[in-house]
């Protein structure tokens, strides 16, 4: 019996040896691998997964192919990951208004990880700010709040309805006890054009392409959404700062298609830790969208993903309402 034991134990050992030698040894990259982006060229998502794609390719020596695949709110792109062999060729990179909102909105029925292998969270961006439109008048969360209570329904929020920027706004009016109106304007840059033209009064958006509007008066940034003030966004405060306990960043997201070699998942992993290791990495992050470096591995990042789906999960009838 005891010799049976031992022979279980000495198995098992020889097993976990193996596993930790191939997970070593693993041949990947092999060939260029694909990045499917759930958002169009130019904006946030685009920019991190580009930039994250040309540090990638100096470590390893192998490129990253990002091809952007718009539509159904990320669900396609989504699709076409999931359904992709799961060889570490075709790789997700998003963020939580895909994977965790989509579910929160009903857009999708499946809970992050039940489709994808989460590698981990490259980055996250801490430069979302809830911005005004001059005609507003509004210069800090205090001037929307009188307003909005003063005449409920009547400051206009622009969103995506049922995405990341609609829970945004649902979470803003719920802690501040008003009632805005949501109206669905498109993209970030649509946002912009919106704002710009008084069509609406605010909406959530990277402080990168907004920052010029602020200097030359056409905007104010009424507060920023990271727990923390973001120093790289200068004077803006947060809504913790303005007396609302209030924060919501925006984590990015590298997936696989479920049944990945989890050896290739913690390659890919440590490869994106070294990436945030670089200066040069750093500096394009700051110069491009003022986003401070973040990074969590594969078993932190699923802990932080579980933690932003149980805060999100709160709204889910709100997001669901759309209006």
């Amino acid at each position: 019996m005891k010799r049976s034991i031992s022979l279980s134990i000495l198995g098992a050992a020889l097993s976990v040896s193996a596993i930790t030698t191939f997970a070593a040894d693993v041949a990947w990259p092999t060939r260029p691998i694909q990045v499917i982006v759930p958002a169009g060229a130019g904006g946030d998502t685009d920019f991190n997964a580009r930039t994250m794609a040309r540090f990638f390719e100096k470590i390893t020596g192998k490129p990253m192919v990002v091809t952007n695949v718009n539509g159904g709110g990320g669900t396609i792109a989504m699709s076409q990951v999931q359904n992709a062999a799961p060889d570490g060729n075709t790789i997700f990179f998003g963020h939580t208004g895909m994977l965790i909102v989509n579910e929160v909105s009903g857009l999708t029925s499946d809970k992050f990880d039940a489709k994808f292998d989460i590698a981990c969270i490259p980055a996250v961006d801490k430069s979302v700010v809830l911005v005004a439109g001059k005609k507003s008048g509004f210069k800090n969360v205090q001037d929307v709040v009188t307003k909005a209570k003063a005449a409920p329904n009547t400051v206009i929020y622009g969103t995506e309805l049922g995405g990341y920027s609609h829970l945004q706004g649902l979470i803003f009016q719920k802690q501040a006890g008003i009632q805005l109106k949501f109206v669905d304007v498109g993209s970030a840059s649509d946002k912009i054009t919106s704002l710009l033209g008084g069509r609406i009064n605010l909406s959530s958006i990277s402080y990168g392409p907004v920052k010029d509007y602020q200097t030359t008066g056409d905007m104010a940034m009424v507060g920023q959404y990271s727990k923390t003030r973001n120093p790289l966004l200068g004077d803006i405060k947060t809504f913790n700062e303005q007396g609302m306990k209030f924060e919501m960043e925006k984590p990015y997201i590298i997936a696989f298609p479920k049944g990945t070699n989890p050896a290739i998942i913690k390659k890919m992993s440590d490869v994106a830790e070294q990436v945030t290791k670089n200066p040069a990495y750093a500096k394009m992050l700051e110069e491009g969208f003022k986003q401070p470096v973040s990074f969590y591995p594969t078993k932190d990042a699923i802990a932080e993903l579980n933690k932003v789906r149980d805060e999100f999960m709160q709204y889910k009838d709100l997001l669901r309402q759309k209006k």
